[in-house]
């Protein structure tokens, strides 16, 4: 006769799992972000956009082109516009992780749950508690204190990681739509189809392959590994709660820190310290805020359902 699960196996199972595939994600984004950081610079943020977009289109179809039209979906309209706000988001951090000490430009980059409330606020009316106000104002303090604003390549690359944080907080909150009646592998591939059209102008421009061995692996690397962490991370939180999720994927931000200063060379002033501890103290509460506020209107709504 076979085995079935209790549910409290099940529970335990789930409260298992979430966690590994999440840090399993944030160490594969750290990857990915030595990757960027790394590969040589005659590959732009144009060179390295294409080939994640577009290998990430031809390994999904692969897996998953079988299942009849892969592209349809639920709200075309707002699964584009997605994926051209994730792509922005993407090219800003890239822009960054060239221009920045790795560590600095994701401390910074990991300030998009406070421009997540933000739009939450603007597009769908979500009220914001004084909880949440204070971690957003706790961010900007954090955000200040780690510019230098002095106008040289440092600055520019402090305000990419500061564009790239407001386009990812806007596609996370415009997934919260696209996940009602669309699952994770449409919204990516439409996120790598939209950044496909994005970066394949200036790539026809100066195309550019690799001539190395090195070269492809790396390229290679971006590829699956981009693939590899998206996928993990979407399994992840079928698991999880969403601010669990949230705080585990912050961890890419230690890992990220640990590797950048202790092998790279990253420098680890005052400002990295302080800034990055407000930063992320404040999104880690963020994610906790948003999950009891969310909690407590949907006990509202069961108590009175009128």
């Amino acid at each position: 006769m076979p085995k079935t699960n209790t549910p409290q196996q099940i529970r335990m199972d789930a409260a298992i799992a979430g966690p590994l595939l999440m840090l399993a994600a944030a160490l594969l984004f750290t990857m990915l972000n030595l990757l960027i950081k790394q590969i040589g610079p005659e590959f732009t943020i144009w060179h390295i956009g294409f080939y994640r977009f577009f290998g990430g289109i031809a390994v999904l179809l692969v897996v998953f082109g079988r299942q009849g039209n892969p592209y349809r979906g639920h709200n075309t309209r707002l699964l584009i516009i997605r994926g051209f706000t994730g792509s922005a988001a993407f090219l800003s951090i890239v822009t960054a992780i060239r221009l920045l000490p790795v560590s600095t430009a994701l401390v910074i980059f990991y300030a998009f749950p406070a421009f997540s409330a933000v739009f939450s606020y603007l597009i769908y009316g979500e009220r914001l508690s004084k909880a949440e106000i204070a971690c957003i104002g706790v961010v900007v303090i954090g955000i200040g204190i780690l510019f230098d604003f002095r106008l040289e390549g440092g600055f520019f690359g402090q305000c990419m990681a500061l564009s790239g944080a407001a386009f990812a907080g806007l596609t996370v909150t415009l997934i919260k739509t696209l996940r009602e009646k669309n699952g994770p592998v449409i919204i990516y591939l439409y996120f790598c189809t939209m950044g496909v059209l994005v970066t394949l102008p200036q790539f026809v421009m100066a195309p550019r392959l690799p001539s190395t061995g090195m070269a492809w692996a790396m390229v290679m690397g971006i590829i699956f590994v981009s693939v590899a962490a998206q996928l993990l991370m979407n399994q992840g939180f079928f698991y999880c709660k969403g601010w669990e999720g949230g705080v585990f994927m912050s961890s890419e931000v230690i890992f990220t820190a640990i590797v950048g200063i202790a092998f790279l060379g990253d420098p680890a002033s005052w400002r990295f310290w302080v800034g990055g501890v407000l930063i992320f103290g404040s999104a880690v509460a963020l994610n906790r805020f948003k999950a009891s506020s969310m909690k407590r209107e949907r006990r509202l709504h069961a108590e009175n359902p009128g």
